[in-house]
């Protein structure tokens, strides 16, 4: 057994009741506070990708109104019939290159700049060779080494990095296909991507995606508690297995198919439940305080009656037999606790009528059948028979008298039911004497106990009735001619004496030798003898018999040793 087994096996009951109930209670418990949270969390997250498609799609929409404006004014630029037809002639002298600045690029070009204040510069790339270099307004086409435009190619380019360069360019439309003019212009990249940081008071990122190696746009709070940190592109582009602990929403910005990516930790999200959670540890807390008050009154209550109960039976095994508990109940504690009661009742009475009133009654039959007879009257009549018969000259009779004054004497004890084993051997002797007399001799005798056992302590009265039932229900009714005999012995064995009466009589059937043994009958027969002795030295001692038809029976006493 395990040692958390036998820790368990060896509480008392009540603690096992309260631990047990106490389990019971808690796992429910225990689970739901934790679906509780779990459910809290999964609402929380849900709603948090929510708010994130709610604030992607107002920023999307944002930022496409921003960049469509910024491609209209490209637009506006590059498909101006006046600013085309400018760029392509062929100028004869600087009057006409002047007045062509005048009235018609650099309003065209200063009117955009100050219609939108995030324009940081706009400036015409032109190839056309009569044209010179004006300001920021007109370049040289060879001074812009970035262009990469085909032949028929008028879409609107993007160029931005996280370095503050937002930049779009476009291929002017001309009738002269001899001539490149590109319209190139730098938008302010903090006022256009500025308010984004914005978005969230912490824990978010985002990111802006143009299709490059570098994100057009990133920002993101620093690390805190939560595990808030930035996201990388190469992050983002390789799916799920990075982006476990983020919640994460992207949509493209319809004006250049650029992506946008917002995305918060999922710790920051679930840091808002705390509140949440805090509600759920009390209420859990009160219920876990809950569960262990009652725990503990229902185990009292329920081990209470089981608790005096044991009290009980701890004073019953003190030898007091009065039962002092009782439960009304009728569940099975209630139902134990008044059988027990009506069993001790049983008990009680069996012990007081029946144990006691039978060792009264032996102690009674005992002196009745010394007291059948009076013993000053008997001993001076066996010494005048005695007188009498020395007197007369008459040695049988004289015999008689003093072997029979002897067994009375040994055998009455003065009215003690303890003797010695020498007492016991005396009073024996003298029966088997005035039997053999009695019977003219027509038995023999052998007779042996060991010396060193004469001192020690016996019941009186053991082996006169066994000697008693082997003359008169043994060798009397023995058959044929053969010599009659009859053996008596004592001896020691460890801590056991042992006295053995045989003869070579008649015997008694096999299966009646239990009858002879436990039956009662109106004499002091074998039966009494052994249940003297058993009431007396207990059930281990007694007498024990064996016995063949025509071959006589042998009757074994074993009583403890005591000196």
């Amino acid at each position: 057994m395990s040692g958390a087994g036998k820790w368990y096996k060896n509480l008392v009951f009540r603690k096992k009741v309260f631990l047990s109930h106490l389990a019971v209670s808690l796992i429910p418990v225990v689970i739901l506070g934790v679906f509780c949270y779990l459910q809290t969390r999964s609402l929380l997250i849900r709603r948090e990708r929510e708010v994130l498609r709610e604030t992607l799609e107002q920023t999307v929409l944002r930022m496409d109104a921003s960049l469509e404006n910024y491609q209209h004014v490209m637009e506006n630029l590059v498909w101006d019939v006046n600013i085309g037809k400018a760029l392509d002639q062929q100028y004869q002298n600087n009057l006409e290159m002047y007045c062509v600045y005048r009235d018609v690029i650099d309003p065209a070009v200063r009117q955009m700049k100050l219609l939108n204040p995030q324009i940081k510069k706009l400036t015409i790339y032109s190839s056309n060779k009569t044209l010179y270099p004006h300001g920021d307004i007109l370049r040289k086409v060879q001074e812009a080494s970035w262009l990469e435009l085909s032949g028929e190619d008028y879409k609107v380019h993007w160029k931005a990095d996280e370095s503050g360069v937002l930049e779009l360019y476009c291929k002017i439309y001309g009738e002269d296909k001899h001539n490149l003019h590109v319209v190139y212009m730098e938008l302010d990249y903090s006022r256009v991507f500025g308010w984004l940081s914005g978005l969230f008071e912490t824990n978010y990122g985002v990111m802006i995606a143009n299709g490059g190696a570098s994100p057009a746009y990133s920002f993101a709070t620093s690390a805190d508690e939560h595990g808030g940190s930035a996201l990388t592109l190469s992050d983002l582009n390789c799916g799920a297995a990075c982006l476990g602990d983020y919640v994460l929403e992207q949509r493209e910005i319809p004006a250049n198919h650029w992506k946008v990516y917002l995305y918060r930790p999922v710790k920051a999200v679930s840091s808002s439940a705390l509140s949440i959670t805090f509600l759920i540890v009390i209420a859990v807390g009160i219920c876990l305080f809950i569960i262990l008050a009652v725990s503990a009154l229902l185990a009292k209550t329920m081990v209470q009656p089981l608790t005096r109960l044991i009290q009980n039976i701890d004073q019953i095994a003190g030898e007091n037999l009065e039962v002092m508990v009782w439960e009304e109940s009728q569940d099975e504690i209630g139902h134990l606790i008044q059988s027990f009661s009506r069993m001790m009742d049983r008990i009680h009475y069996l012990v007081n009528e029946v144990y006691k009133n039978k060792i009264a009654r032996q102690e009674y039959e005992m002196k009745m059948l010394q007291a059948q007879i009076n013993p000053h009257f008997l001993y001076n009549s066996l010494s005048l028979i005695n007188w009498k018969a020395i007197m007369a000259d008459q040695t049988e009779i004289s015999e008689m008298a003093q072997l029979l004054s002897t067994f009375y004497r040994t055998t009455l004890n003065k009215g003690k039911s303890v003797t010695t084993v020498k007492g016991e051997w005396d009073s024996t002797c003298s029966y088997i004497r005035i039997q053999s007399i009695m019977h003219s001799g027509k038995f023999d005798v052998e007779q042996h106990v060991e010396a060193s056992m004469m001192d020690c302590e016996m019941l009186n009265l053991i082996r006169q009735p066994l000697v008693e039932n082997a003359i008169g229900h043994g060798l009397d009714h023995k058959e044929g001619n053969g010599k009659k005999k009859l053996w008596v012995s004592g001896r020691e064995a460890g801590d056991v004496l042992e006295f053995e009466v045989k003869d070579n009589g008649c015997g008694i059937p096999e299966e009646d030798i239990e009858a002879v043994l436990h039956t009662q009958t109106k004499g002091y027969g074998l039966s009494n003898v052994n249940h003297r002795i058993k009431l007396y030295y207990g059930e281990a001692y007694g007498l024990q018999m064996e016995s063949r038809l025509g071959e006589g029976t042998r009757v074994l006493v074993r009583i403890p040793k005591k000196n």
